[in-house]
């Protein structure tokens, strides 16, 4: 079976990072080789037990997860940071990834789950709990919608008309028609109606 991942668990509830270590223990090829309660015991354990994966809460006093994971990964960058929440917001997962966290994964996740994403992160690769995947692709959409579109979809949605959007950003009609056809395109919507529904289902616009 060659070396066993050897990980990490960093959580400031003991409850959790003991069920966490029971499950972990009982699986074949992963080793846990210590547990701390908050981001700054972790970047120093981290430091000094090199585990293959820092299996990390987000939401903890003093130092949270996501200074910590940002820490660990420019420290000692051969760590793959697993971020580990109960929380599925958006902001938190771009912010984790950003922080360097090859992965992200849900408290609730099932077991496989959870050891899917501890084997793809220690082997290099990234991992985003499958749970997440709608969210994550919402913020992939939001990214292609420009500040502008994003701003003319929001006007779009508060009633205006071309006209009115044209007046208010001192613009053309022809530019604000032009800047629509492009939200509709990169939104795949049949009318603005429909660009705005999705929109406001997916949170790009309020």
């Amino acid at each position: 079976m060659g070396e066993p991942i050897t990980c990490l668990i960093v959580d400031d509830h003991e409850v959790v990072r003991e069920g966490l270590r029971l499950a972990l223990s009982r699986t074949e090829n992963i080793r846990v080789v210590g547990e701390a309660a908050d981001g700054g015991a972790a970047v120093a354990l981290a430091k000094r037990r090199r585990p293959n994966v820092v299996i990390m809460d987000v939401r903890m006093p003093g130092t949270d997860g996501l200074q910590a994971a940002r820490e660990i990964t420019t420290d000692v960058p051969e760590v793959a940071v697993l971020m580990f929440t109960a929380y599925g917001e958006r902001s938190l997962l771009t912010r984790g990834l950003e922080a360097g966290a090859k992965g992200y994964i849900l408290k609730e996740a099932p077991h496989q789950t959870l050891v899917r994403a501890i084997q793809k992160v220690a082997g290099g690769d990234g991992y985003v709990d499958p749970a997440l995947m709608p969210a994550f692709l919402t913020k992939e959409r939001e990214h292609m919608l420009t500040a502008r579109e994003r701003e003319i979809l929001q006007l779009l949605a508060d009633g205006m008309s071309n006209a009115d959007v044209a007046g208010k950003l001192f613009i053309s009609q022809e530019t604000v028609k032009s800047h629509v056809r492009h939200i509709l395109s990169k939104l795949e919507a049949d009318t603005r109606t429909h660009a705005v529904a999705i929109a406001l289902r997916q949170a790009i616009i309020d």
